[in-house]
């Protein structure tokens, strides 16, 4: 009984570990088999065996295929909250991959669009369920995009300090373009600045200067600012101050000219006339150019150097003299070969005379009376100045032949 028994196991483990019997297993793709088998329990244990999690994430929106000549001009949340159930590991590689929300506007209008958000509208890996979206819908307000200006407007307060102006104020830029929603842009013509305080100014400044916007323009262009150019000038007053001695040199040698004397109206500083009774001591009139080929040096307005605050020349009367240089011999030749005028005023009006006595003279140049037993010749000339005026000049007697 027991040499049946040895020899049935002898032969069941001849027949378990024959080589034919282990070449009819290979034949049949066994091996094959049990690796797929094997690997199937390997994947099975890591993803069967993972904590399965509910998780909340913030998924970004996306907008794509917006037409160019449109613009989204309503504020909208820009990322929206999903709800994810899956194992951990995928959760995290989704959050890592940054999965979007995406818009598809290439097919809008100008006006509200309303986008639903699905739990298709989520892309997610494999084993992940998107179980709630919110919010549930997006409104979007579609515009037409337009570029306008808007000239830059400053606000000042305060005054500028007494006896001084603010001659103009430049903003830089003073023009300032835009482009956005037409809805937005048309709710303004100008852009305001911030106030400008120049109470007290005396002197030009630039200040830099934010503009105050909406939160809408803010929006578009961001916090902006420009620079506020503002010349301040003393206050002026137009003055006109007669007979002003004129000084005129020559190669540093000082020159007699004709006339000495000349009109000026300047503009001058309020400030510099309350505190100067005598206008003619705040300047000087000049004749120091090199005389031209008739011998007039122009005229110019020198300030004195103790002036602070500046003078407008508006005009000078006249604007050249003539430089008159006195030669031996007697006053009245050698102004005439220098020709300037025989003699002043006082002169004119004084009678000539000659060998026989004073000359009757008339005023009238047309008629003029002469005694008939005169044998003295007469020049008469008449001067720019005083037409009326005569001039008489005697030479040698000349007699008659008898």
């Amino acid at each position: 009984m027991e040499k049946l028994v040895l020899n049935s196991v002898i032969r069941f483990g001849r027949a378990l570990f024959s080589a034919k019997k282990w070449q009819r297993i290979w034949s049949k793709e066994w091996v094959l088999k049990f690796i797929s088998l094997l690997l199937a329990t390997l994947l099975w244990s890591f993803v069967g065996g993972e904590d399965i999690v509910d998780k909340n994430v913030m998924v970004p929106i996306e907008i794509i295929n917006l037409p160019r000549d449109l613009v989204i001009s309503n504020q909208f949340k820009k990322e929206i909250e999903v709800t994810l159930s899956g194992p951990r590991s995928a959760i995290q590689e989704m959050a890592n991959k940054a999965v979007s929300r995406q818009i598809n506007l290439s097919n809008a209008t100008p006006g509200t669009n309303v986008v639903e958000n699905d739990n298709t509208s989520i892309p997610v890996p494999r084993g992940v369920t998107v179980l709630r979206i919110q919010p549930t819908s997006i409104i979007l307000s579609l515009d037409k995009l337009i570029q306008k200006q808007f000239p830059v407007t400053p606000v000042t307060s305060g005054d500028v300090a007494a006896g001084f102006v603010m001659e103009k104020l430049v903003m830089n830029p003073d023009v300032i373009n835009i482009t956005g929603p037409e809805t937005i842009l048309s709710q303004a013509d100008e852009l305001m600045t911030e106030i400008i305080d120049i109470n007290g100014l005396k002197e030009s400044r630039n200040y830099q200067v934010p503009l105050d916007l909406e939160p809408s323009f803010v929006e578009l262009i961001g916090q902006t600012s420009v620079t506020a150019e503002i010349t301040v000038k003393p206050k002026m007053v137009e003055k006109k101050i007669s007979k002003v001695n004129v000084e005129a040199f020559l190669a540093g040698e000082r020159q007699e000219v004709a006339p000495t004397t000349a009109d000026v109206i300047l503009r001058i500083p309020v400030l510099l006339l309350r505190d100067q009774k005598d206008l003619k001591s705040i300047f000087s009139i000049s004749a120091a150019e090199s005389a031209d080929e008739s011998g007039f040096l122009k005229l110019k307005v020198v300030p004195n150097e103790r002036n602070s605050l500046p003078i407008e020349v508006v005009s000078i009367i006249p604007q050249a003299v003539k430089v008159v240089n006195i030669a031996p011999g007697t006053p009245e030749e050698a102004q005439e070969e220098n020709g300037s005028p025989v003699a002043s005023e006082e002169k004119e009006q004084q009678p000539k005379t000659s060998d026989e006595g004073p000359l009757p003279v008339t005023q009238t140049i047309e008629n003029v009376q002469i005694p008939p037993d005169d044998k003295t010749i007469i020049q008469l000339e008449t001067t720019g100045e005083k037409p009326a005026g005569v001039k008489i000049l005697p030479i040698k007697t000349k007699k008659k032949k008898e």
